[in-house]
């Protein structure tokens, strides 16, 4: 069962979308983009967006997060004017559907965006609140960027991808830089996850953790 995120200040038009598609789908909905959590975004396997939107629009906040939404956008609007279709594609949509729609059109494009998304997360992973950004190779606290060298990315992307399972000094080393690269495996894994942590305690985050005696884990301390 995927997950939508509907966002719209018509309570009413919520209702309606909710009642479509909760058959197959689990809803989540929202009547206003103020206050929408990166957990929420991150969980989404489809967003339906409303664009005349009170104090922000659609456009300004898919333009915002874009980059931390790993799952398509479907644009809802009462207008069908050529140059918002452009202006929304522009800010990141995936699709487009004007108001009034029939149930079938609606059903149909949901159905559409999440075939084409069923396949693993290819442009990010989450972890909340650490975002890796596997296209920029950037990792991020929220939207906040956390600057790291090449190896300290390398050693990050491969604990968050094995989040909660334990590894040796040895391992991580072998894993990041390969089996005959010269140097101690110890010192050199320990003074980088050193600066990793140094860097990422800026922002209020704590994602690797000593297991002692062992190694090293993925697991966010806030």
């Amino acid at each position: 069962m995927s997950t939508i995120l509907v966002i719209d200040d018509d309570d009413d038009l919520l209702k309606l979308i909710q009642n479509i598609l909760a058959e197959k789908n689990t809803i989540i909905t929202r009547n206003s983009v103020i206050g929408i959590s990166q957990t929420e975004l991150n969980q989404a396997d489809l967003i339906i967006l409303d664009v005349m939107m009170p104090q922000i629009d659609g456009f300004q906040f898919l333009r915002t997060h874009r980059q931390f939404i790993d799952a398509p956008v479907l644009f809802l609007t009462a207008k069908d004017f050529e140059q918002d279709k452009l202006e929304g594609f522009a800010s990141g949509a995936d699709d487009y559907i004007t108001k009034p729609f029939s149930i079938q059109e609606l059903r149909a494009r949901v159905a559409a965006n999440l075939r084409r998304e069923q396949r693993n997360k290819h442009t990010r992973l989450s972890d909340p609140p650490v975002t890796c950004d596997l296209i920029q190779r950037q990792f991020y606290v929220q939207q906040q960027l956390i600057t790291l060298t090449a190896s300290e990315y390398d050693i990050c992307l491969f604990l968050l991808q094995h989040a909660h399972q334990v590894f040796s000094r040895e391992d991580i080393y072998t894993a990041v830089y390969g089996y005959d690269a010269p140097g101690d495996s110890k010192f050199t894994i320990t003074e980088r996850i050193k600066k990793i942590r140094d860097k990422f305690n800026k922002a209020h985050v704590s994602p690797i953790q000593t297991v002692w005696g062992i190694g090293y884990k993925w697991e966010i301390n806030l």
